[in-house]
């Protein structure tokens, strides 16, 4: 059992990382703060003055931002929907006994450890390039004509990229339910003629419902900050743009460090509120 002195012992140990990773995270969030108060542009240096709550109401009020919360919003729930589905499916697969079997977990699992600016690059000029990508030379190999993803569909192929790039987290942390599964139900209720469709659904699919809900917590928190990805394929353009890069544009594009913070600030209210909702909705699912 712990004594006074030990608990005093660990905390003084602990505190050197606590007080770093606070300053870490404060400082920033201090100076964003600070900086979207100002009228502030990089082009006029040493003019700045107080501006009050007039960065906020320019940027919520500008048209841009709503489209670019849509944007958000499509982007995060669209790349939910195909990982956490096809993360299930693949999961399922893997489980099964097949020869090669680590190698093709191995594979599977690669594509997270891809930076999102390379997954970008190399899904825009290899895969979804209109003339030499691909999809255009198995498009003209049928006698088709080639799509060209970025330009025709540029949000539903940024949600494939990203989708592709998180497909492969959801899958491990399935997979890792999935072989927690008590085998002895499974094989029970397969000697008694229960189909596979209701083995999967009354047994596989109650068993991996707080996995899913790991998912769709962690995958939400860093979804609604995707930016590398946007920036590389389509540069916000053709109603792309999302929140992180509406924040990125204001900044550097056109100069305005406070309304950019005020963005910046505006964008971490949200998510906390996301994220709060979240951990009260799905958090009582990891409680039962």
């Amino acid at each position: 059992m712990a004594t006074a002195h030990s608990r005093a012992a660990a905390r003084l140990m602990v505190s050197p990382a606590v007080i770093l990773l606070f300053l870490w995270m404060i400082v920033p969030l201090a100076m964003t703060l600070y900086f979207s108060f100002l009228r502030y542009n990089l082009l006029s240096p040493g003019t700045e003055s107080w501006a009050g709550f007039s960065n906020y109401t320019y940027f919520v009020a500008q048209p841009a931002f709503w489209q670019a919360i849509t944007n958000t919003l499509i982007l995060v729930l669209g790349v939910l929907a195909i990982t956490v589905v096809g993360g299930l499916l693949l999961a399922l697969l893997l489980d099964q006994p097949f020869w090669g079997q680590g190698i093709v977990r191995v594979l599977v699992i690669a594509p997270f450890f891809v930076m999102p600016t390379v997954s970008g690059l190399v899904w825009k000029n290899m895969f979804m390039n209109p003339v030499n990508g691909m999809f255009a030379h198995i498009a003209n190999s049928l006698g088709l004509q080639p799509y060209d993803f970025l330009t025709q569909s540029p949000l539903a192929s940024i949600v494939l990229i990203v989708a592709w790039q998180w497909l492969p987290f959801s899958t491990l942390i399935l997979l890792t339910a999935l072989q927690s599964l008590d085998r002895e139900q499974m094989d029970a209720a397969e000697m008694d003629g229960a189909p596979p469709l209701s083995r999967f659904w009354y047994l596989t699919l109650p068993h991996l419902s707080r996995a899913v809900t790991v998912v769709i917590l962690i995958q939400t928190i860093f979804l609604l900050s995707v930016f590398a990805e946007i920036l590389v394929t389509t540069n916000g353009s053709l109603g792309t743009a999302n929140l992180p890069f509406l924040v990125y544009a204001q900044s550097l594009l056109n100069y305005d460090v406070g309304g950019g913070s005020a963005g910046g600030i505006i964008a971490v209210i949200l998510a906390n509120i996301v994220a709060f909702f979240l951990m009260r909705m799905i958090g009582k699912n990891l409680d039962t």
